[in-house]
């Protein structure tokens, strides 16, 4: 027999167990740095888009509302209007009230005072006083209070004032017709961007103003230079006609003009003021002008304050952010510059987790006060 040679097989070289544990182990450490890397990224991009989405739904109120600021008192007699007061009155007048008889700021009748009654000023502060129906707001900051303001001016889009405007004998201002003054042609004001039941009408002659709000109206056709009729009944829903007063109404107006013709402009009361709406939404930032349907301009709006910059006339110095002129005795006729402080929460939520942001800043009210303290 030969010889017989027995093969010997090689073991094949692979990883031990330890070695693919520590393996796993980098790969696993590795991955997991990727994923922290990835949702920072992702959280980073997501607080960017929550910040510019804020932004820029605050800064939507905010420029509406610099508008309707820079403009309050404008066309309005200085110092403002009185309302209907002295025997005959019917209570206060009310603003930031629709034509449901609804008022949406707690405090929502005109200023009262020592020397004054029942007046509309070009801006009228509302210290605490800005959230409807006293709701509570969980995300406001401590102290959770918020503020409303109420301005007032006149609305020089509408040419109102090309009318000539007679009271009716007999109705004590609570109806007048209206004439196209000579040389004029102006719009119906049924057409667009006409009146409106509600609208609140500023109508002069000779050195007396007075308001009234417009109950019912109508006009002879829908095209320029059609006459027309306006008509202010009594228990409006603002209580602004009142033909029983004394003063300060209408009807004292009419008496003054004997027959003889004034010239109206319809007055844009506009008052911002937050709301909280049912079924759980988000609180938001609200405009109401006249006695219309209350708007939405700004969504998740937690917080809103002002403060105001006065001349002290007792003084003859600035009185600088003061947030309560009327509780300090302080006439909101010497408004120079109004601070605006609004806080929002982002509309856009990351796993339920969002953020609050704060914009602020001041107009100056150029036609209310006209002394420069600067």
């Amino acid at each position: 027999m030969g010889n017989m040679k027995m093969q010997t097989q090689k073991a094949a070289r692979g990883f031990t167990l330890l070695e693919l544990m520590v393996s796993m182990a980098v790969g696993l450490i590795a991955m997991a740095a990727m994923a922290m890397l990835f949702k920072s990224g992702m959280n980073a991009t997501m607080m960017v888009t929550q910040r510019i989405d804020t932004q820029e739904n605050m800064r939507a109120g905010m420029d509406l509302m610099v508008k309707d600021i820079s403009l309050a008192g404008a066309g309005l007699p200085s110092g403002g209007i009185q309302l209907p007061y002295g025997v005959g009155n019917n209570g206060i007048s009310k603003y930031a009230c629709d034509q449901t008889g609804t008022c949406h700021v707690p405090n929502n009748t005109y200023p009262t005072g020592p020397t004054f009654s029942n007046y509309m000023y070009g801006i009228i502060p509302g210290y605490q006083d800005g959230v409807e129906n006293n709701a509570v707001i969980p995300a406001a900051p401590a102290p959770a209070f918020s503020d409303s303001i109420t301005v007032v001016y006149c609305d020089l889009n509408f040419p109102l004032w090309q009318y000539n405007v007679n009271f009716v004998a007999g109705t004590k201002g609570g109806q007048a017709t209206l004439t196209p003054q000579a040389g004029y042609t102006p719009p119906s004001i049924t057409s667009n961007g006409g009146l409106n039941q509600g609208d609140i009408i500023m109508i002069s002659g000779g050195s007396t103003t007075a308001v009234g709000e417009i109950t019912t109206y109508s006009a002879s056709s829908g095209s320029p230079g059609a006459t027309g009729s306006l008509t202010f009944a009594n228990a409006d829903p603002l209580n602004i006609n009142q033909s029983g007063a004394a003063s300060g109404n209408l009807n004292a107006l009419a008496t003054s003009l004997a027959g003889g013709a004034g010239v109206a402009y319809r007055l844009f009361v506009i008052t911002y003021y937050l709301t909280v709406p049912a079924a759980g939404q988000t609180p938001r930032l609200m405009r109401q002008v006249n006695g219309l349907t209350p708007a939405p301009v700004a969504d998740d709006i937690i917080n809103l304050q002002f403060a105001f910059d006065n001349f002290n006339s007792a003084t003859g110095a600035l009185d600088a952010n003061q947030p309560n002129p009327l509780g300090s005795a302080e006439s909101p006729n010497n408004i120079q510059k109004v601070n605006i402080f609004m806080m929002g929460e982002s509309t856009i939520n990351n796993q339920k987790n969002s953020q609050n942001l704060y914009l602020a800043t001041d107009v100056s009210a150029s036609n209310m006060a006209y002394r420069d303290p600067y």
